[in-house]
């Protein structure tokens, strides 16, 4: 079977099953595992992703109020790889190319390939988004057991957790603010903390600084959709705001790398939430990342 898919965690997910040799295209987002870079990139964007996150923000904004694709797909790239299944997603927009127009530009081809779409807004959607994906590459047996043991090493994190969880917050992007949702609040909670700037299965939301002095958190984690600790740090020197400012020299704050563990729904979100745990037990792990504002 030939596979293109069209976001990072769908290619960590065929990949985690043993089907990296069906892969024949990529996002322009994928570079896990390293081995998928060498693979055609069906999607590019036009947004300077070296910019920083208040002009992102503002770009993306343009495009999509322009009717302009925040990301855009090579149609005859795809279709010269002739692919027998395209993996796609409805979660976001910003993070890959829109569904339906994924499944037109399908419909157009002289052979016409399945479009299957990951619906997770939470774990247990991740779970099933897995289990689809076996299902259509006939790796059952495999799916079934990354899911087993992805299952099993969340039930033994929330068996080491502390009697009263700290309150969490989880910041998703800087400038605007915006907090995690989906999946994050049970990593959280699996860590042992309890997210209280979200519920499981929610959308990312934006709050202003204020309103989290109100929720009062133990500790702030700063995972950024689409980068990794040293973006983050930079991100962070960068911000200006004095209430944010303010809360994190009382607040305990913690970089983690959001691009690999927090913000792509596949099997390394587990990953990320022993990393969560390791900052809330204050013990830095690799890809976290303690942080103070320097006073200004």
């Amino acid at each position: 079977m030939r596979v293109v898919t069209l976001l990072p965690a769908a290619t960590e997910i065929v990949a985690a099953l043993g089907g990296g040799d069906q892969l024949v295209g990529i996002s322009h987002e994928c570079d896990y595992p390293g081995w998928v870079q060498h693979l055609p990139r069906v999607t590019a964007t036009p947004v300077d992703v070296a910019e920083p996150g208040r002009v992102i923000d503002a770009e993306v904004r343009r495009l999509r109020n322009s009717g302009g694709p925040v990301i855009a797909l090579d149609a005859d790239l795809l279709s010269t790889l002739a692919p027998d299944l395209i993996i796609s997603q409805t979660l976001c927009q910003v993070c890959a190319v829109s569904d339906g127009e994924v499944h037109q530009l399908a419909a157009g081809f002289e052979r016409r390939p399945r479009v299957l779409s990951l619906t997770a807004s939470d774990l247990s959607g991740i779970w099933s988004d897995i289990a689809e994906v076996g299902a259509a590459l006939d790796l059952e047996a495999e799916a079934d057991e990354l899911v087993f043991g992805l299952r099993s090493r969340v039930v033994r994190l929330r068996g080491s957790t502390a009697p009263r969880p700290p309150a969490v917050l989880c910041i998703e992007w800087l400038d605007p603010l915006y907090l995690a949702g989906h999946w994050v609040p049970e990593l959280v909670a699996a860590a042992g903390g309890k997210d209280v700037g979200a519920e499981p299965g929610s959308h990312s939301a934006r709050r202003d600084w204020k309103e989290l002095k109100g929720l009062r958190p133990d500790h702030i984690l700063v995972m950024l959709c689409g980068f990794g600790v040293e973006r983050a740090r930079t991100e962070l020197e960068g911000l200006r705001d004095p209430d944010a400012v303010e809360l994190m020299h009382r607040v305990p704050t913690w970089i983690i790398d959001g691009n690999a563990y927090t913000s792509r729904p596949g099997p390394r979100v587990v990953d990320g939430a022993a990393r969560i745990r390791s900052a809330l037990l204050h013990q830095p792990a690799h890809d976290v990342e303690s942080w103070q504002p320097v006073a200004w």
